[in-house]
């Protein structure tokens, strides 16, 4: 049973990694303006994710030490350094995304204004952070996000044309009034949320907050070969069922309350009650994951101590980190900028600096002083490989597609 509970870590990382409030809307577009036509970008991220993590978790658990930490010492302070900045840049932007995404779920709930919603929601975040329990956050909003799943059974309960899904899946071509610019752009946008940095700095430093040792391998791969591909479901109930409800119609979405009316269409209230449940949880789980992220990756490369488990008085430096990047979130928030635009935006600059925190993974996978035996094998390597070119690529078209296409519109 202590097995089986310790893979909500898996499910805790994949749920805040796919299916955050940025992820939702950007999938949700995606269906509503391409049809099912992006489904390929998903597989393709869910196998990409599934490469770095492993690795990343492998390198944890043979190590018995964080990413972050080896990072410095395997590449040396100044290129470990500008790996820090671009992916503490990139995870401030994503904790300011997620906590507006929470005030998002309350706003649908309550009708007040996000913004009245956003200090409780960073109140609430540094004192379930200080206050409970590791394990206790991860089974709480990682199995609540599970709630998703009810959009993916709203595909069928929908009763689409099935045909016309299957046509979409394998279409060469943008549907008309689309152009080939906008399409990229989204395929760059959702693969680069499947991969965002912050999804395995988290995931490898719960692990050895969970004190994992070699003997825990496999329960890191189940983490990572069950927990990501779930998140990966999950954001396609929100392609499909937004290509089923809004394309045809032609009608973009762009809110947070378009991208949740499916489910309310094929459940009615209980099934609107389910999702608003399931996108609080996962978007709380990746407010939790990015600010918790945050302090990992600082402390880790400056060698303070560091640990959720740890008090502030044991770990000051650490839980200053995560207190601070709250409060910058905040005042982002605060100056009225759109939480769902502030996320797209996350997402382009995420595929800028990809190559950045993704190569150093690669090459400490494969170094023989970190990992005896456990070094990638010719299989790893080639998907390691393959995965290095494709998260180059998309750093190259990111900013180009973002100027092409003013953000998609």
């Amino acid at each position: 049973m202590k097995k089986l509970l310790a893979i909500t870590l898996g499910i805790l990382t994949a749920i805040g990694g796919f299916v955050d409030i940025g992820d939702i809307v950007s999938t949700s577009e995606a269906g509503s303006r391409f049809g099912l036509a992006h489904t390929w970008v998903l597989i393709v991220g869910v196998i990409g994710i599934c490469v770095y993590a492993e690795m990343a978790g492998r390198v944890t658990v043979v190590s018995t030490r964080p990413v972050f930490d080896l990072i410095r010492e395997r590449l040396g302070p100044r290129a470990a350094l500008v790996n820090l900045l671009g992916s503490y840049l990139i995870t401030l932007l994503t904790l300011a995304a997620e906590i507006g995404g929470v005030a998002l779920a309350l706003q649908l709930i309550s009708g007040a204004p996000y913004l009245l919603w956003v200090p409780a929601v960073a109140l609430v975040l540094w004192l379930a952070l200080w206050r409970v329990r590791f394990e206790t956050l991860e089974r709480i909003f990682g199995l609540g996000g599970l709630a998703l799943v009810i959009l993916v059974v709203g595909i069928f309960w929908l009763h689409p044309p099935f045909d016309t899904l299957r046509a979409q899946t394998i279409s060469t071509s943008p549907p008309p009034g689309e152009n080939w610019p906008t399409y990229w752009f989204l395929a760059v946008a959702l693969f680069a949320s499947a991969m965002t940095p912050y999804e395995v700095f988290f995931f490898s430093s719960g692990g050895v907050e969970e004190r994992w040792t070699p003997r825990d391998l496999t329960l890191s791969r189940i983490n990572v070969f069950l927990g990501f591909p779930l998140g990966g479901l999950l954001a396609f109930g929100f392609l499909a069922t937004s290509a089923i409800v809004f394309h045809p119609l032609q009608v973009s979405v762009d809110t947070l309350g378009q991208a949740v009316l499916p489910a309310g269409l094929a459940f009615g209230q209980v099934g609107l009650g389910l999702i608003i449940l399931g996108v609080f949880a996962a978007t709380f789980g990746a407010a939790m994951e990015t600010s918790l992220s945050a302090g990992y990756a600082v402390a880790q490369y400056f060698g303070w101590s560091w640990g959720k488990a740890l008090r502030p008085r044991q770990a000051a430096r650490f839980h200053t980190v995560v207190l601070i990047s709250i409060l910058l979130a905040v005042a982002a928030l605060l100056s009225t900028i759109d939480p769902i635009q502030l996320t797209e935006y996350m997402l382009i600059f995420s595929a800028v600096v990809l190559p950045l925190t993704y190569l150093p993974i690669l090459i400490i996978a494969n170094d023989r002083g970190y990992l005896g035996d456990r070094v990638n094998g010719p299989f790893a390597n080639t998907l390691g490989v393959v995965y290095l070119v494709v998260v180059a690529a998309a750093a190259v078209a990111a900013i180009p597609l973002m100027v092409m296409t003013g953000m998609g519109g």
